[in-house]
């Protein structure tokens, strides 16, 4: 399929009780490895450029991969920039055929937050591009702090910005490599009585699997962010890869091995979702 907006996703999810995978991508190996797992489970898929990415890769360059890729499978597969920290930012990823911008101003006043994301989700309607945005700030496991979401704040957030999707700090922490945290189900039972918006959970890893599925399943949450899960079995992958063979310096030979345990991996994290595969 070619790709689709973050609302052509997350709307389905929304009424028939699943949620979307955004995976995290650094490079052509998990990006490909994702598709694929999406493909085989027969389910949609978020490809992510987050900082990271887009500091190894130009937008100009991912934009063009990831189109390349969406062409290559029978799912629906969304272009989506991750922690956008700039309208310009935004706009340079809108150009560059991104069809999903999302804008973090957690770390801003609440009325600065809502006006910038108002901007550039206005920005972004008007180019056919979906928009998502953050109210409360989620951390960093070892970094920043969090703080978590106001209920009301989220309610004024999401209806004066108009973002198809929302971000919400409700325990979940950015780089977390165990899953023995839990999110706070009755902040998300309270937001979602006064909103109607997609939520989204960054720092998706480090929720516990089972609680992954119920949200999915349970809730408005219709997306998961997954990033470190996903990087620690790359890293696995690529270090059995080479350990097997000291010898051996080709690159593309020793990263052609971790595209199987990728795919296996990606599967593992898409089959909690919820999603009943069609046909």
């Amino acid at each position: 399929m070619t790709l689709v907006t973050l609302e052509q996703v997350l709307q389905p999810a929304m009424k028939d009780n699943y949620a979307v995978a955004g995976l995290v991508t650094l490079g052509w190996e998990d990006m490909r490895a994702f598709v694929t797992a999406a493909d085989a489970e027969g389910c949609p898929v978020i490809l992510q450029a987050g900082p990271s990415c887009r500091a190894h890769t130009p937008l100009p360059v991912l934009g063009k991969m990831f189109q390349y890729l969406a062409n290559s499978v029978s799912v629906p597969v969304v272009a989506h920039l991750d922690h956008g920290y700039t309208l310009d930012e935004c706009r340079e990823a809108i150009d560059n055929g991104f069809t999903s911008v999302m804008f973090d101003g957690s770390r801003n006043s609440l009325a600065k937050n809502i006006d910038e994301t108002a901007m550039i989700a206005e920005m972004a309607h008007i180019a056919g591009v979906s928009c998502e945005g953050e109210i409360g700030f989620v951390g960093y496991s070892q970094g920043e702090k969090s703080a978590g979401t106001d209920p009301q704040e989220a309610a004024k957030f999401a209806c004066e910005t108009g973002v198809d999707a929302m971000a919400i700090s409700v325990g979940n922490v950015h780089l977390q490599q165990d899953k023995e945290g839990g999110l706070d189900t009755g902040r998300i039972k309270e937001i979602e009585t006064l909103t109607n918006v997609p939520l989204v959970i960054h720092g998706g890893s480090g929720v516990p699997v089972t609680q992954r599925t119920q949200l999915a399943t349970q809730s408005n949450v219709c997306k998961f962010n997954i990033g470190t899960e996903l990087r620690m079995a790359f890293g696995e992958a690529m270090r059995n890869a080479v350990n097997c063979d000291s010898s051996r310096f080709d690159r593309v030979t020793i990263l052609k091995e971790t595209h199987e345990p990728m795919v296996m991996a990606t599967r593992r994290v898409l089959s909690a979702f919820g999603h009943k595969k069609r046909g």
